[in-house]
Formats: C-alpha cells, structure tokens, sequence
C-alpha cells in the first residue's frame, strides 16, 4: 500500500477545515455527558437536515458522530442488546401509551407492522421518537 503524504499547503488547509468543522460538530471521543448532550443536540440536528440519507453530503459526519456517541453509551450507560422495535415497545410501556399514540411514527397500522418486524423505522421516526421521549437516536440502532 502507498503511503500517502501531504504538503505543508495540505496540512495547513486541512487543519484550517478541521477546526472550524470541529467548532460545530464534536468530532472526538466524548469525554462527559456535557459533551454527550451537545453531539446528541448535533446529530439530532443533522438528521433534521436528511444527513441519515446514505446520499447526503454529510451522511459521514452523521455516522462518525453516531459513533462516538455509541461508543460513550457503552462505556457509561448499560444498553440491553434490543432491536429498534423492542426499544420502541419498551418506551411505549414506560409511558403507557398505545400505537394510535405515537403520530411521530405513522398510524397505528404502521406502528403494528414495525412492532411486529415487517417495518423498519427510518431516520425522521427515529429522530422525531427520540426528541419526544429524550432519548438518544442511538438507542434505536442494534449493537
């Protein structure tokens, strides 16, 4: 494999984009929950704009931040191993609320078809469920 190297013109121009990309989007590993609470703020905001789409320009970035966000549940908070719809029963249970309560998702058929795995939920869903619950996007995604 060839090595690849940078000019100091390259160096200069990457560090300058990094940093004011890092200004925005916290692009480390997430050290304590103040830092976890701004890249949840940040991905929910990215997935907002449609990030989630594998086409978007900035689909990377939403997996990169997706990632450390992970990386922090696992380390600080103890995640059973749940599929997204045993998460999404579980939170339903939690709030006693019954699929014709959850508009976030669809109608109640929908929210059925995705309990019962013939549906997966997608992106908006997962991010408008999570904001109403306050619960990170992540735990909607299987370890």
């Amino acid at each position: 494999m060839e090595a690849l190297s940078f000019s100091p013109t390259d160096i200069d121009e990457l560090a300058s984009h990094f940093s004011a990309l890092s200004a925005k989007v916290p692009l480390h590993p997430i050290a304590d929950a103040t830092e976890y609470d701004e890249a949840v703020r940040v991905l929910n905001a990215l997935l907002d704009v449609g990030a989630a789409d594998e086409a978007h320009p900035l689909a990377g970035l939403v997996t990169a931040l997706g990632e450390f966000i992970g990386d922090f549940d696992d380390a600080h908070y103890s995640l059973p191993d749940a599929s997204p719809a045993e998460v999404l029963r579980a939170i339903m249970d939690e709030h006693g609320i019954k699929q014709s309560d959850l508009p976030e998702i669809g109608s109640q058929g929908v929210v059925s078809e995705i309990l019962n795995g013939k549906r997966e939920l997608n992106a908006r869903q997962i991010r408008d469920v999570s904001k109403r619950f306050g619960v990170s996007p992540a735990v909607f995604f299987p370890a």
